[in-house]
């Protein structure tokens, strides 16, 4: 159930600001050309001047597109936001911004966060903004929305997309993703055929909004929720739930507020609100992508968030949300048994209560009365569905600088294992060959893919849950120890071990290994091997040669100069890096 904010107090005892202090004031209050200007401009608009002179200005960031059916409904929850601003006095204006769509962007719309976060700094720095709402909620417009909102640092908003409306399929409830992955197994083992696979089709994806899975973008909105940047209960409300178009202009009305009492995103974005954040996002099983992005924003707010940090907190936290594809449940279900507020109640002995929000002046505040209304979906502390977070970090000859696996979704008798790679250069060629028999592939074989990761991808996709070959589908396995640079969906399961750092592509360990080669995988001593000798991998890394550029133009070149690997966040290094920017001369 959805916590809402109560309307006109304010986060702290602040000193409000005077009309004449607002930023937007160098725009239009100035008694000059540029400022004469303007105003006819904003006339032109068709607006009255007494519709926005000496009032909040606030920028909409709508990541909404015909073609991302995870914010197809953001253009009427847009006008939700406006209803609001109105109501508490702001000026709203809307700005169209990149649309991430992890449906249909190729080759991921990982290649392009950056691209949005830069869009979003830029745009916030360049026009007449008080403040600023942030539409998003595919996997990785949250990230890029907020990176980008922190580097401008103005008050600012998020309003999750929601999650959509379960699927389903005859007598059973689907899951965005998680049921693909396995329904299309199915397909390939024979167990099903073209008319299932018909009906699953149309039957899977139900309603505007991202998946309804403990997924990227599920993991992502709450962690948003739980660095303090959304409304109380947000995150979980279901895009098409009228709940969704009150948390919008509830958005649109605290924004107003905060713009008054001047409380900026690095007040909020504190080491504390990540820490918070690592925390929620173990407790739900999410997403493994969250590693990523969490380090990315924590850099822009000038937080240095680390694997290392991760796996710190992951062994104090336990595992409370009975999601898919870890756990039984769906997104909805998890709204209605209390949300996020309701778990992080669950929760309050490892997080930072003191800390403000933009809703209340402090966390502990904003969970006074949350409740846990179903304790199968978000679990009591002495019944949890597994002990330490969902997610681990690995060390070792294989990943020196880091690796990760969701173990709560792969097979426990994968967690400590020792087989035979079977490697794969690339991704097409994977696909092309991996049901061949000639290739020798067991149950018992590791899996290898590379040239997958940031510059190999390039970009990152999420190609890390590789496919199992058929003939050992229709033999009933279902899982087996899986190695890549890549990313993989948050909706995704299985034995995967992802972002192998440094990646293959220049020319981490990765790109050494062999067909054959032993390696060994043991999740509770944190560890990743390839057993081979130091004096064979250094003659194999002496015949290595780095492979051409992906790039020879355009924003791919910028990509391919300016990115950084998966255990640092996978930002632009003239993004990430500190330094003043100047704020632009209006006059």
């Amino acid at each position: 159930m959805s916590v809402q904010p109560r309307a006109g107090t304010s986060v702290s005892p602040r000193t409000r600001k005077r009309p004449d202090e607002l930023r937007s004031h160098q725009w239009y209050g100035t008694d000059g050309l540029r400022s004469f200007s303007h105003r006819a401009r904003t006339r032109q608009l068709g607006y009255l001047p007494e519709e926005h002179l000496g009032k909040p200005v606030i920028a909409i960031l709508n990541t909404w597109s015909d073609i991302n059916p995870c914010h197809v409904h953001l253009r009427d929850r847009a006008q939700a936001v406006k209803r609001g601003v109105w109501q508490a006095g702001g000026f709203p204006l809307e700005f169209p911004v990149s649309t991430l769509s992890e449906t249909f962007q190729k080759p991921t719309p990982m290649l392009y966060r950056n691209l949005l976060a830069m869009e979003t700094e830029e745009l916030l720095r360049s026009y007449p903004v008080d403040g600023a709402v942030l539409l998003g909620g595919c996997d990785k417009s949250t990230p890029a929305l907020l990176m980008g909102a922190a580097s401008a640092d103005l008050p600012a908003v998020f309003v999750p997309a929601g999650p959509m409306l379960p699927g389903h399929w005859r007598d059973e409830v689907l899951g965005s993703g998680t049921d693909m992955w396995k329904y299309w197994d199915d397909r390939r083992a024979g167990l099903i055929g073209d008319c299932e696979i018909s009906e699953l089709e149309r039957g899977l994806a139900r309603s505007p909004g991202h998946c309804m899975t403990m997924g990227t973008a599920s993991t992502l909105t709450a962690a948003a929720e739980a660095l303090g940047v959304t409304v109380p209960g947000a995150s979980s409300i279901p895009a098409v739930d009228s709940g969704h178009d009150r948390m919008a202009a509830a958005s649109g009305l605290r924004v107003v507020e905060l713009v008054w009492q001047d409380l900026r995103l690095s007040e909020l974005l504190t080491r504390e609100a990540y820490e918070d954040a690592v925390a929620t996002v173990l407790a739900l099983g999410g997403s493994t992508n969250a590693v990523i992005h969490l380090i990315a924003m924590a850099g822009r707010s000038g937080v240095r968030l680390t694997l290392d940090d991760f796996d710190r907190i992951a062994r104090t936290v336990p595992v409370l949300a009975d999601l898919r594809p870890g756990g039984r449940y769906l997104m909805e279900d998890f709204h209605f048994a209390g949300g996020l507020p309701g778990l992080l109640s669950r929760l309050t002995d490892v997080l930072h209560l003191d800390r403000p929000t933009v809703a209340h002046p402090t966390l502990r505040e904003q969970l006074d009365g949350a409740l846990v209304h179903n304790p199968e979906v978000i679990r009591d502390r002495d019944r949890p569905l597994a002990e330490e977070g969902g997610v681990a970090v690995l060390r070792g000859n294989l990943c020196p600088d880091g690796a990760v696996i969701k173990h709560l979704a792969a097979e426990p008798r994968l967690l400590r294992h020792t087989g035979p790679a079977v490697v794969f250069d690339d991704y097409r060629t994977m696909q092309a060959t991996i049901d061949d028999p000639g290739l020798g592939i067991t149950e018992d074989s590791v899996l290898v893919l590379r040239n997958a990761g940031p510059l190999g991808g390039p970009g990152m996709p999420e190609y890390g849950m590789l496919p199992i070959p058929d003939h050992l589908l229709k033999q009933g396995v279902r899982d087996m120890v899986r190695i890549s640079d890549a990313r993989m969906s948050g909706t995704s399961y299985g034995a995967c071990v992802l972002h192998i750092a440094p990646e293959s592509y220049v020319g981490g360990p990765l790109a050494l290994v062999r067909d054959g080669d032993p390696i060994t995988l043991d999740v509770a001593a944190r560890a990743l091997r390839l057993e081979v000798d130091d004096a064979e991998l250094e003659r194999r890394r002496a015949r290595w040669t780095a492979p051409p550029p992906r790039f020879e133009r355009g924003y791919g070149a910028l990509y391919q100069e300016q990115m950084t690997q998966a255990d640092t966040g996978c930002d632009f290094r003239f993004l990430a890096r500190p330094g003043a920017v100047p704020e632009p001369y209006a006059g």
